[in-house]
Protein backbone atom coordinates (compact mmCIF):
# COMPACT_ATOMS: atom_id res chain seq x y z
CA UNK A 1 0.00 0.00 0.00
CA UNK A 2 0.92 3.52 -0.94
CA UNK A 3 1.37 6.49 1.09
CA UNK A 4 -0.54 9.39 -0.73
CA UNK A 5 -0.07 11.78 2.11
CA UNK A 6 3.05 12.97 1.33
CA UNK A 7 4.15 14.28 -2.58
CA UNK A 8 7.54 14.03 -3.40
CA UNK A 9 9.32 17.61 -3.55
CA UNK A 10 9.99 17.12 -7.16
CA UNK A 11 6.29 17.23 -7.78
CA UNK A 12 5.26 19.81 -5.99
CA UNK A 13 7.31 23.05 -7.25
CA UNK A 14 9.65 22.83 -4.44
CA UNK A 15 9.65 26.45 -3.07
CA UNK A 16 5.98 27.32 -4.40
CA UNK A 17 4.40 25.60 -1.06
CA UNK A 18 0.98 28.01 -0.12
CA UNK A 19 1.52 30.26 -3.27
CA UNK A 20 -1.58 29.15 -5.34
CA UNK A 21 -3.19 29.47 -1.42
CA UNK A 22 -1.94 32.84 -1.03
CA UNK A 23 -3.15 34.23 -5.01
CA UNK A 24 -6.50 32.78 -4.29
CA UNK A 25 -7.00 35.24 -1.07
CA UNK A 26 -5.83 38.22 -2.60
CA UNK A 27 -7.88 37.47 -5.60
CA UNK A 28 -11.17 37.12 -3.09
CA UNK A 29 -9.83 39.92 -1.24
CA UNK A 30 -9.72 42.23 -4.52
CA UNK A 31 -13.37 41.08 -5.35
CA UNK A 32 -14.51 41.68 -1.78
CA UNK A 33 -13.33 45.37 -2.31
CA UNK A 34 -15.23 45.45 -5.63
CA UNK A 35 -18.14 44.34 -3.86
CA UNK A 36 -18.37 47.04 -1.00
CA UNK A 37 -17.71 49.58 -3.40
CA UNK A 38 -20.36 48.39 -6.11
CA UNK A 39 -22.84 48.02 -2.62
CA UNK A 40 -21.77 51.73 -1.29
CA UNK A 41 -22.42 53.40 -4.97
CA UNK A 42 -25.57 51.30 -5.23
CA UNK A 43 -26.73 53.12 -2.04
CA UNK A 44 -25.74 56.69 -2.98
CA UNK A 45 -27.63 56.46 -6.31
CA UNK A 46 -30.86 55.41 -4.01
CA UNK A 47 -30.39 57.93 -1.95
CA UNK A 48 -30.09 60.29 -4.42
CA UNK A 49 -32.64 59.16 -6.70
CA UNK A 50 -35.28 59.59 -3.73
CA UNK A 51 -33.83 63.16 -3.28
CA UNK A 52 -34.84 63.83 -6.68
CA UNK A 53 -38.39 62.32 -5.35
CA UNK A 54 -39.30 64.53 -2.75
CA UNK A 55 -37.98 67.42 -4.44
CA UNK A 56 -40.51 67.09 -7.61
CA UNK A 57 -42.94 66.21 -5.28
CA UNK A 58 -42.71 69.35 -3.25
CA UNK A 59 -42.33 71.27 -6.58
CA UNK A 60 -45.89 69.76 -7.31
CA UNK A 61 -46.99 70.41 -3.98
CA UNK A 62 -46.34 74.05 -4.07
CA UNK A 63 -46.85 74.54 -7.92
CA UNK A 64 -50.77 73.62 -6.89
CA UNK A 65 -51.03 75.64 -3.59
CA UNK A 66 -50.11 78.58 -6.33
CA UNK A 67 -52.59 77.22 -8.48
CA UNK A 68 -55.29 77.21 -5.39
CA UNK A 69 -54.47 80.50 -5.18
CA UNK A 70 -54.66 82.10 -8.56
CA UNK A 71 -57.94 80.22 -8.31
CA UNK A 72 -59.23 81.79 -5.19
CA UNK A 73 -58.08 85.55 -7.02
CA UNK A 74 -59.92 84.84 -10.27
CA UNK A 75 -63.45 85.41 -8.61
CA UNK A 76 -64.80 88.07 -9.59
CA UNK A 77 -66.08 89.38 -6.06
CA UNK A 78 -62.29 88.26 -4.67
CA UNK A 79 -61.04 91.42 -2.50
CA UNK A 80 -58.13 92.12 -0.20
CA UNK A 81 -56.30 95.38 1.52
CA UNK A 82 -53.45 96.37 0.31
CA UNK A 83 -50.76 96.11 2.23
CA UNK A 84 -48.63 98.46 4.05
CA UNK A 85 -44.81 98.76 3.87
CA UNK A 86 -43.19 97.39 5.32
CA UNK A 87 -45.17 93.95 4.80
CA UNK A 88 -45.25 94.20 1.42
CA UNK A 89 -42.27 92.59 0.62
CA UNK A 90 -42.30 88.70 -0.12
CA UNK A 91 -42.92 86.45 2.81
CA UNK A 92 -39.13 86.26 4.52
CA UNK A 93 -40.91 83.01 6.20
CA UNK A 94 -41.67 80.92 2.94
CA UNK A 95 -38.92 79.21 4.29
CA UNK A 96 -39.70 77.94 7.68
CA UNK A 97 -43.35 77.80 7.73
CA UNK A 98 -44.55 74.59 8.97
CA UNK A 99 -48.45 75.76 10.04
CA UNK A 100 -51.25 77.82 9.06
CA UNK A 101 -52.51 80.86 10.47
CA UNK A 102 -51.24 84.66 10.16
CA UNK A 103 -47.32 85.02 10.47
CA UNK A 104 -45.86 87.23 12.87
CA UNK A 105 -42.80 87.81 10.51
CA UNK A 106 -44.32 88.84 7.38
CA UNK A 107 -47.78 90.05 8.20
CA UNK A 108 -49.26 87.52 5.97
CA UNK A 109 -51.75 84.52 6.22
CA UNK A 110 -50.80 81.33 5.58
CA UNK A 111 -53.57 78.50 4.58
CA UNK A 112 -53.15 75.04 4.28
CA UNK A 113 -53.54 73.03 1.16
CA UNK A 114 -52.40 69.17 1.04
CA UNK A 115 -49.27 69.05 1.58
CA UNK A 116 -48.47 72.88 1.37
CA UNK A 117 -49.01 76.64 2.24
CA UNK A 118 -50.35 79.83 0.40
CA UNK A 119 -50.01 82.95 0.86
CA UNK A 120 -51.83 86.13 -1.39
CA UNK A 121 -50.64 89.82 -0.74
CA UNK A 122 -52.35 92.77 -2.47
CA UNK A 123 -49.96 95.05 -3.14
CA UNK A 124 -51.38 97.76 -5.27
CA UNK A 125 -53.51 99.10 -8.03
CA UNK A 126 -52.43 101.03 -10.95
CA UNK A 127 -54.22 102.75 -13.95
CA UNK A 128 -52.85 102.03 -17.57
CA UNK A 129 -51.63 99.03 -18.95
CA UNK A 130 -49.58 97.18 -16.93
CA UNK A 131 -46.98 94.90 -19.16
CA UNK A 132 -47.63 91.70 -21.10
CA UNK A 133 -51.98 92.36 -20.66
CA UNK A 134 -53.37 92.14 -24.32
CA UNK A 135 -55.48 95.34 -23.68
CA UNK A 136 -57.14 95.46 -27.24
CA UNK A 137 -60.73 97.22 -26.60
CA UNK A 138 -59.83 98.78 -23.29
CA UNK A 139 -60.64 101.72 -21.80
CA UNK A 140 -56.64 103.68 -20.71
CA UNK A 141 -58.28 104.22 -17.59
CA UNK A 142 -58.57 100.90 -16.33
CA UNK A 143 -57.64 99.94 -13.38
CA UNK A 144 -55.21 96.62 -12.50
CA UNK A 145 -54.61 95.23 -8.97
CA UNK A 146 -51.62 93.00 -8.64
CA UNK A 147 -51.08 90.28 -6.09
CA UNK A 148 -48.46 88.64 -5.22
CA UNK A 149 -49.09 84.66 -4.78
CA UNK A 150 -46.82 82.58 -2.86
CA UNK A 151 -47.07 78.91 -2.80
CA UNK A 152 -44.66 76.96 -0.80
CA UNK A 153 -44.76 72.44 -0.78
CA UNK A 154 -42.97 70.33 1.94
CA UNK A 155 -42.21 66.71 1.07
CA UNK A 156 -39.97 64.85 3.30
CA UNK A 157 -37.13 67.03 3.80
CA UNK A 158 -37.86 68.82 0.96
CA UNK A 159 -39.25 72.78 0.68
CA UNK A 160 -40.44 74.55 -2.80
CA UNK A 161 -41.31 78.16 -2.46
CA UNK A 162 -43.20 79.82 -5.76
CA UNK A 163 -44.30 82.83 -6.40
CA UNK A 164 -46.16 84.55 -8.60
CA UNK A 165 -47.61 87.75 -9.67
CA UNK A 166 -51.43 88.04 -10.73
CA UNK A 167 -52.96 90.66 -12.13
CA UNK A 168 -56.50 91.07 -12.64
CA UNK A 169 -58.91 94.31 -13.67
CA UNK A 170 -60.34 95.74 -10.61
CA UNK A 171 -64.24 95.30 -10.61
CA UNK A 172 -66.78 97.94 -11.19
CA UNK A 173 -63.72 100.04 -12.92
Amino acid sequence: MKNFDRVPAELNGGAQQGMALLVSLVFLLLLTLIGISSMQNATLQEKMSGSVKLRNESFQFAESALRTAETLVQVSTYAKAVCVPPLCVPPSDSSTVVAAGASSVSGVTWVATGNGFYSIQSVGTTVGTPANIYTGGLDVNTRWTFFRLTGVGIQGNSRTVLESIYVKKRSGA
